[in-house]
């Protein structure tokens, strides 16, 4: 029977370390939800912040306390008592303990270079102040964590100083020794051998990993650490750091777990990833990365048409992993590139059967290709793609026809102010037609309130439409203002949310475009839960 590998802990510094990346924003009520969201995908430890240095770190510490965490341990981060301080006197250090959480994380300088440089004493003077931080947080009951800042470059400028730096603390009863790649310019086989020094002459103890990606090699520094010797991890979700970003975590955990055979995370847990990736960017204000390994939305997606009849013949083909365990999914992108295959496999997964051998088939991706060629992209406006399918099928009649639209901004508000003004005219399976004005805060707004109006009275469904998002992306720029525009609509209503998309040189046409499948999906999506349309 092949033996167990170890367990590895997960150390997450998403709030301390991710949060010093650029355009990363968390809020307090924003941190606590990190904190229970890193809970229950089953983190080890999830370090909150440095509680000396704004009163947002002290507060999540406090708002901590009253969490019932069923996996993790909150860790308080800070340095090694000032130089010129005594540890009873040191305001980091009080702060740290103030923080009351049982693990405290210390960094600690190992370079000969920041020791004399930076830190401004003497090699003696910096293993003292190492050991006597360390045995006052134990003599306070805290389990300490060394990180030894700047480690990898200090082994190849002093290996015989960097390693006594780490003695010293684990002497002085440190749990752990993190070595952290703080500069990210070490690559892999550096990484590892210097471990396996490390692991080599500390055998019993916790030897921990902290890598940053300038050198493009976080992730991969962390996994040859872990092949080393070392059993805990830090870094972030999503990667987020100060530079180029931290190691991500959710390309280390799958990658361990899954390619490497550590037990890191439960399945079910393991199985919450994507979900827990998406959401923490929400938290961030940033926008989910589509290409990132195992969680992003295109991870497991296949646009070429050999790849996606591949997929439909054997997954293995063309996925490394199942992306079920990680919480994906396999996306096919109907795209110029598919073939008859990718569409056929696309409906199916929107739920629409095709027939290979039927000419309509061939017609709507025909269909796909012209639009595509155009400037449309369906990749990320499935609503729309669905429309077309259907349309192509002659499963479904146009619900509405526009005759014409018009928007258009003045001033003539008594404040001055701009106000946008639309008109949208449309005819009705009836044979009657509907004509509406409707001001909104922008030309866009105008519109969809005035399409609305126009088909309230026949499809009162839409009014359950909530516009979530409006994304413009102008498709080459060096036409100027004669360049095509491509927008994107995404919105939802109490059940889900849809993608829609149009292009035009003319913004506000490629917005109603946008807005006019939007609809139409609401109205396709209640005739076919009425019954009145296959599904």
């Amino acid at each position: 029977m092949k033996a167990q590998k170890p367990r590895i802990e997960m150390y997450d510094t998403t709030l301390r370390d991710g949060a010093q990346g650029p355009g990363v924003k968390f809020s307090a009520d924003d941190q606590l939800r990190v904190v229970q969201a890193l809970d229950t995908l089953g983190i080890r430890y999830i370090e909150g912040g440095q509680p000396g240095s704004n009163p947002k770190a002290a507060e999540l510490f406090a708002r901590t306390r009253d969490l019932k965490l069923k996996n993790a341990e909150m860790a308080a981060f800070g340095s090694t008592r000032h130089p010129k301080m005594a540890v009873e006197d040191d305001p980091n250090l009080k702060a740290l303990l103030d923080a009351e959480t049982r693990v405290v994380t210390i960094f600690a300088k190992t370079s000969p270079l920041h020791v004399r440089e930076i830190l401004g004493v003497s090699l003696d003077r910096n293993l003292k102040i190492v050991e006597e931080s360390v045995a006052y947080l134990r003599a306070n009951k805290r389990r300490v964590f060394l990180d030894a800042e700047h480690f990898f470059d200090a082994y190849a400028e002093d290996a015989d100083y960097a390693l006594s730096v780490l003695a010293t603390a684990l002497e002085a009863g440190a749990e752990a020794l993190v070595l952290c790649e703080t500069n990210g310019g070490r690559l892999p086989f550096e990484v590892e051998a210097a471990t396996a020094a490390v692991t080599a002459r500390f055998p019993k103890a916790c030897v921990g990993i902290h890598t940053h990606n300038d050198s493009g090699c976080a992730v991969a520094n962390a996994l040859a650490a872990v092949r080393a010797g070392a059993r805990q991890v830090q870094g972030t979700m999503n990667g987020y750091g100060e530079r180029t970003g931290n190691a991500d975590l959710c390309t280390i955990i799958p990658n361990l777990q899954l390619k490497m055979g550590y037990d890191v995370l439960k399945p079910d847990r393991l199985a919450r990833l994507t979900r827990k990736s998406h959401l923490i960017a929400e938290l961030a204000n940033m926008s989910p990365r589509d290409n990132a390994p195992y969680v992003g939305r295109d991870a497991f997606t296949h646009k070429g048409g050999m790849h996606a009849d591949a997929v439909r013949k054997c997954k293995a083909s063309y996925e490394h992993v199942d992306p079920v365990l990680v919480g994906n999914a396999t996306r096919i992108a109907v795209s110029e590139m598919s073939g008859r295959s990718s569409l056929i496999q696309k409906a199916a997964e929107l739920g629409i059967v095709l027939d290979k051998g039927d000419p309509a088939t061939r017609s709507i991706l025909g269909r796909v290709k012209q639009l595509e060629n155009e400037g449309f992209e369906f990749e990320g406006a499935d609503a729309s793609l669905i429309l077309l399918i259907r349309s192509g099928m002659g499963a479904v009649e146009p619900f509405f026809t526009p005759l014409s639209y018009h928007a258009h901004v003045n001033q003539n508000s008594a404040d001055g102010a701009p106000v946008s003004e639309a008109t949208v005219k449309v005819a009705l399976p009836d044979g009657s037609e509907r004509h509406t004005v409707a001001e909104g805060h922008g030309p866009v707004d105008a519109l969809n309130l005035a399409l609305r109006k126009a088909l309230q009275d026949h499809y009162p469904e839409i009014g359950e439409v909530h516009l979530e998002d409006f994304k413009v992306r102008i498709l080459d720029g060096k036409l100027a203002t004669q360049a095509k525009t491509r927008v994107l609509i995404e919105s939802s209503d109490a059940l889900e949310s849809w993608s829609t998309v149009g292009v035009s040189e003319n913004i506000i046409t490629a917005s109603f475009l946008a807005l006019a499948d939007s609809v139409a999906f609401k109205i396709l999506k209640t005739r076919v839960k009425n019954g009145a349309l296959k599904g």
